[in-house]
């Protein structure tokens, strides 16, 4: 499965948001061999993620082969307020694009 995404946020003060971001997806790395066939599975994982805040970029994550299956991601955003507008966009070694977004609460 690849491509959901589950986001919290939430103020931590009176600037600054915790952002917790989890998404899941296999990350196959392009060296394990289905046991069955005992053919090596081809690469498979989230390429490169930004991340961004009322349409702001405030983070970029670029993954390589070697990140865990299902990763999480957490960033602190200095500068956020509640009701501020969190999104993410995902894409992988396929081509496949996801997103999601979630209000700071």
């Amino acid at each position: 499965m690849a491509g959901q995404i589950q986001i919290r946020a939430r103020m931590m003060g009176s600037d600054v948001a915790d952002v917790k971001i989890l998404l899941t997806h296999d990350m196959e790395t392009g060296t394990r061999k289905d046991p069955k066939t005992k053919n090596t599975i081809p690469a498979h994982y989230i390429k490169e993620a930004t991340i961004a805040l009322n349409g702001k970029p405030v983070m970029l994550i670029q993954c390589a082969a070697g990140v865990s299956k299902n990763p999480f991601f957490g960033l602190r955003i200095k500068g956020a307020k509640s009701g501020d507008f969190v999104a993410i966009d995902a894409v992988d070694t396929l081509g496949v694009k996801f997103e999601h977004n979630a209000i700071v609460i």
